[in-house]
């Protein structure tokens, strides 16, 4: 076990309002304090310039093993998440096998802990092999270490298997992630349904297919009491929607995107199928509401939507290709982009919704610097200036939109545990 003095850095941890130049001291895999001192100490970091903050968390990404391995595997997603400054995420269960029993969820922690990088928690299935006509073993998952239950891009489309799925969760305190949209109303859609998708004649999803399932969703989480996390929400009446229900006391929360709040549905005219995600790129109206659910916290966490594929997968038509892009990698300089140059967020509101927003949800308590916690550290470096290469990446996936984008704000040196795990220099 070893000891590590980072000092000169500006330390944010929300958990404990924290914001200022100090030191931190890890030993023996745990933090001992801030401006703490030790005689002597295996590796010493000068983070003069950097942001020192707990380990980043992501919700909701889609890891791909078992049975997609041309995708994505948890070696190769893991290592993405590192060096996207993530320390802890929660993976995604529709792979081959689905993840709906105890020993698919042990396969999961497994696999992760063999690959040696960022920690990672299983998210179960809600219904037995995604069928949406039983429920799956909740009891046996939780078990096997499922933090949470969801359909993944499968919405609970049924209302009394989502009814009896809060009401058994809840026994567990673990939530209920969904897709929010009716599957009726988006069924062989591409894009939004607006001007644009008239003008390219391709299928639209309308914004009220996100909106009637919120409703829904509300309403079935303040009937059961049960918890109910909203993923990827994307437009203005969800956030309006989710805002009055947090009033009333519902346990609702909600997620986004950086992709849904730097682009819009007129980057589909090029028919760049790295542009299809689901839930749809929205209108600037969408964006400018999604952000005001940030700044008032209406919405709780920011995610990556990691949803990787082999290159030959989205390298077709565009209503062909499935939905998703590669996120891991670019969360941080996206927010930047959105969030933090244009002021509307300043970086411990952005560390917060990175890394204790997602712990409250999923109650891992990876998220501070206080005295005995877990050391999973993130330095970041906020004013590098680099340009996104997909090339680069540490994913298996390359679909992402944001390839040659000028950027700024990156993980330089991530700490899982007490060990170094991820240096961006090496």
């Amino acid at each position: 076990m070893t000891t590590i003095h980072i000092h000169g850095g500006r330390i944010i941890d929300p958990a404990q309002q924290i914001d200022r130049t100090a030191d931190l001291l890890i030993r023996d895999g745990r933090i001992v304090g801030i401006d703490e001192t030790a005689e002597s100490v295996d590796e010493s970091i000068d983070a003069a310039g950097l942001i020192v903050c707990p380990g980043l968390i992501d919700l909701h990404v889609a890891l791909r093993e078992p049975g997609f391995e041309e995708d994505e595997t948890i070696a190769s997603g893991t290592a993405a998440a590192l060096a996207g400054g993530f320390t802890s995420v929660a993976s995604m269960p529709d792979t081959s096998p689905v993840v709906d029993n105890r020993a698919a969820a042990e396969f999961i922690v497994l696999q992760a802990e063999r690959a040696g990088n960022c920690r990672v928690y299983p998210l179960g299935a809600v219904t037995k092999d995604h069928a949406a006509e039983e429920l799956a073993e909740i009891g046996q998952l939780v078990d096997g270490g499922a933090v949470a239950f969801t359909g993944a891009k499968k919405p609970v489309a049924n209302a009394e298997i989502m009814r009896r799925a809060l009401e058994y969760t809840r026994m567990f305190d673990r939530p209920i992630f969904n897709h929010p949209q009716v599957p009726e109303l988006v069924a062989n859609a591409v894009m939004h349904d607006g001007y644009y998708s008239t003008l390219l004649g391709l299928p639209g999803m309308p914004a009220a297919a996100e909106g009637i399932m919120i409703g829904r969703d509300i309403a079935l989480a303040e009937m059961t009491g049960g918890r109910v996390h909203l993923m990827c929400v994307s437009t203005a009446d969800a956030v309006e929607q989710i805002r009055r229900a947090k009033a009333r006391g519902v346990s609702v929360t909600a997620d986004v995107a950086p992709h849904h709040l730097v682009l819009t549905d007129e980057s589909l005219q090029s028919f760049d199928s790295n542009f299809k995600v689901d839930p749809p790129l929205r209108t600037q109206e969408h964006i400018d509401a999604l952000i005001e659910g940030l700044k008032d916290g209406t919405i709780d966490a920011i995610c990556s939507d990691h949803q990787p594929f082999a290159e030959e997968k989205k390298a077709v038509e565009v209503d062909l290709a499935p939905f998703g892009i590669v996120g891991l990698e670019t969360v941080l300089p996206l927010c930047v982009k959105s969030l933090i140059e244009p002021g509307h967020l300043n970086w411990p509101e952005l560390i917060a919704l990175l890394s204790t927003g997602p712990e409250r949800i999923l109650k891992i308590n990876k998220a501070s610097l206080h005295p005995g916690a877990d050391a999973d550290v993130t330095l970041i470096d906020p004013d590098v200036a680099w340009i996104i290469d997909p090339a680069d990446f540490r994913s298996k996936g390359r679909n992402t939109p944001f390839a040659g984008w000028n950027v700024r704000g990156r993980a330089q040196t991530v700490i899982v545990g007490g060990q170094v795990r991820y240096r961006s220099d090496a």
